[in-house]
């Protein structure tokens, strides 16, 4: 395996060719292991992996504390190397529930001093709003980013599941790096109009949800049981008739996977990479061992035919159900 390295749109920073996305080491998908998290941001850097993605609203700050213990006992050369992706806005309550976004300049700067103490560093590498405030125009909270820019807390400005129309507005705004997006072999609602904005544009874009949560992975069975804190026990797309018509995707992909002697995860990672020199993926791994799996990907290399098999076996818009469940999202601001 050779880790390659990509550049965030054209303003952005050079990173590993993929990154770690850290949500899943805090109590989303389930109960988490806190050492063998910290072990798997050990390794993801030791390999190779530059970029390290968090919220503040992961586990209402867990995920940046865990993320900012990790960096801390990581060997120096490592963490020297580490760049930091965090998203900003989403309120919770403490029961956990989601209540809408946040994108005041005043409350930007709020945000930020509290992630940099949690994370314990003096400078954010990338810092974007979760999800555009509907209630704040997207210049005012583009700015409040930017002011941190100049006074050095902040080294570039990235977006989250942003539309076309608010991504050309903040680049007016000031210089964009990256945008975060859903983007999968079962999600590839961008391809219509955002991802042919942000190549105009210049943007770079970081791939999350390649696994789909895990739903295309290979290793969901059809009588999979979520615990209750698992956020996929109440997602439409693991939901029923849903999960069965997703997993007969599932076993379409894995009859490629088998004949290229790979993994379903490893497939759904290279199409991903294949997908463009913008576009770099986060591995959700929340253990050594699907991190490594993850990786595996750099080695497989998809020609031709084996992207038209993918196509053919997983269509745009084949997949059933939708991103998230109804009641979350006016506060998400998307429609899947």
């Amino acid at each position: 395996m050779t880790m390659r390295t990509r550049t965030l749109g054209t303003t952005g920073p050079h990173v590993s060719v993929l990154a770690l996305g850290c949500m899943g080491m805090s109590p989303v998908y389930g109960d988490a292991d806190r050492t063998e998290s910290i072990a798997t941001v050990h390794a993801a850097l030791d390999a190779g992996v530059t970029l390290l993605d968090t919220g503040d609203f992961y586990g209402m700050g867990h995920n940046e504390i865990l993320l900012g213990e990790a960096l801390r006992t990581a060997p120096a050369d490592l963490r020297e190397r580490a760049l930091l992706s965090v998203k900003f806005g989403a309120l919770r309550s403490p029961d956990g529930a989601f209540l809408g976004v946040d994108g005041r300049p005043a409350a930007v700067q709020n945000f930020a001093a509290y992630s940099l103490q949690r994370l314990g560093v003096d400078h954010i590498d990338v810092y974007r709003i979760a999800r555009v405030d509907p209630d704040v125009p997207i210049e005012e909270t583009v700015g409040a980013v930017a002011e941190l820019v100049e006074k050095g807390y902040v080294r570039h400005i990235g977006l989250s599941e942003a539309s076309a129309a608010n991504i050309r507005r903040a680049a007016a705004t000031a210089p964009i790096a990256d945008v975060q997006l859903e983007y999968a072999i079962i999600t590839r609602d961008i391809e219509r109009e955002i991802l042919p904005t942000t190549r105009e544009l210049g943007i770079g874009v970081t791939a999350y949800g390649v696994l789909s949560r895990g739903l295309i992975s290979g290793h969901v069975t059809r009588d999979h049981r979520f615990t209750p804190g698992d956020f996929r026990a109440h997602s439409p797309r693991f939901q029923g008739d849903n999960l069965q018509h997703n997993l007969d995707l599932v076993e379409a992909l894995r009859k490629i996977a088998e004949q290229k002697g790979v993994s379903v995860a490893q497939i759904a990672f290279a199409w991903a990479l294949s997908r463009g020199e913008d576009i770099v993926p986060l591995v959700g791994a929340r253990t050594r061992e699907r991190l490594t799996e993850a990786l595996g990907a750099l080695d497989v290399t998809l020609d031709g035919a084996d992207l038209t098999a993918i196509e053919e076996a997983v269509p745009a818009d084949a997949a059933a159900g939708t991103r998230y469940p109804a009641a979350q999202m006016p506060h998400l601001g998307t429609e899947q």
